[in-house]
């Protein structure tokens, strides 16, 4: 093990490097293009035998990987916002084939308008691909989901996107712990391919027309496959728990276990959070946070048990699902939490959309809204944080 100053996005393509992908296809975008360059470097300085393809457009990129994986390779990319937008026909078509295909993604902005900064909309975009979605909180989580989901997806034939986000984690510069190269490559093992395309002596068909009388047995295969990955997912946290010596579970809980109110966060906002936390619990104030690692497949009854003794949770989005019930995470939590016996007051707040800042004091706020909700007060359950008057 060492000690390594990386930014989010150099601490997923070292781990990528680590991987020892055989095909690297990538179009740059903001804020992931330090990963395509970063690895790019690695394979011009000899310290990875890659085949890097680059391609005229993202939905190229994910076609080209397609192909490649088709025939038995180990496959990367990297991509966020218009990107995994333009790419969104094809990682239909990845994941119906079980092709286990993985995209490091540091989060951003859908259009219109054009904005380039963090938010989650391009990852919650993705929700019914069929993709397994692990979020990152900081460079750390970058370097350690990216290792843990190559095995992961390889193990449940689906492909995963492993994101952070943009900017905010992407681009800050924090001190990584990062396992030797073999004991690194050691967990993720060769790829060890089920089909290939080029195997003459044992032909198949990828992706095949298929009518009303066999569509829906594959697409519930598939769903099948999501069920499955949830039980890889802890089998692969503690094999990379034993040699890196960090825990990762479908969350993380924080002063959770005797909360009565708390949030729920995706991403680096929860470390913010965290210091509120502290600061309420110091004044007596049973709060806590729990911030969600695995989006896909979704942890629903380990979400309804977290949060078993919560009076209020409020959900934090980062993302708008336009959908008037709330934002995309809020109705997925809410969704879990329906047959709670002991179903707390939800309520669902957007904030820092386009990158917009949320600091201690917005959380501060948040949680006396909570406070007052649990002590009888009746708010708005539908909310926006951070806009201007």
């Amino acid at each position: 093990m060492k000690r390594l100053a990386l930014t989010g996005n150099e601490a997923m393509a070292y781990a990528m490097k680590q991987s020892k992908p055989d095909v690297f296809c990538g179009y740059p975008i903001t804020p992931t293009t330090d990963i395509l360059v970063t690895l790019a470097k690695y394979i011009a300085n000899g310290e990875l035998d890659c085949e890097f393809v680059t391609a005229e457009s993202e939905h190229s990129v994910a076609s080209i990987l397609y192909g490649a994986s088709s025939a038995g390779a180990r496959c990367f990319t990297c991509t966020a916002s218009q990107g995994l937008a333009l790419m969104h026909e094809v990682l239909h078509i990845i994941s119906g084939a079980r092709l286990p295909i993985i995209i490091g993604s540091s989060s951003r902005s859908l259009s219109s308008p054009i904005n380039v900064h963090g938010d989650h909309a391009d990852f919650m975009d993705m929700r019914d691909t069929s993709f397994i979605q692990i979020f990152s909180e900081n460079a750390q989580d970058s370097y350690d989901n990216f290792l843990q989901g190559v095995r992961i997806a390889e193990e449940a034939r689906l492909p995963a996107i492993i994101s952070s986000d943009g900017f905010i984690t992407s681009h800050n510069l924090e001190a990584v712990e990062v396992l030797k190269d073999e004991i690194a490559y050691k967990f993720i093992g060769d790829y060890k391919t089920p089909f290939s395309i080029l195997d003459i002596k044992n032909p198949i068909t990828i992706n095949p027309l298929s009518l009303p009388n066999s569509f829906m047995e594959i697409k519930k295969s598939q769903a099948d496959a999501m069920r499955q990955a949830k039980k890889v997912i802890p089998k692969v946290a503690l094999e990379y728990e034993k040699i890196s010596g960090r825990q990762y579970g479908f969350f993380r809980e924080y002063c959770l276990d005797d909360a009565k109110v708390a949030i729920v966060v995706l991403g680096s906002t929860a470390e913010t959070a965290q210091l509120v936390i502290d600061e309420l619990r110091n004044k007596g104030i049973k709060a806590g946070i729990l911030a969600l690692r695995v989006f896909r497949p979704f942890p629903a009854k380990e979400i309804m048990a977290a949060l078993s003794n919560c009076k209020v949770v409020c959900i934090l989005d980062r993302a708008d699902a336009y959908s008037s019930l709330g934002g995309p995470l809020f109705v997925e939590v809410a969704s879990a939490l329906y047959k709670s016996k002991s179903r707390p007051i939800l309520l669902s707040r957007i904030y820092g959309l386009g990158g917009r800042e949320i600091d201690e004091e917005m959380i501060k706020n948040i949680f006396e809204e909570i406070i007052k909700i649990n002590k009888g007060q009746k708010l708005n359950e539908f909310g926006y944080i951070g806009l201007k008057k």
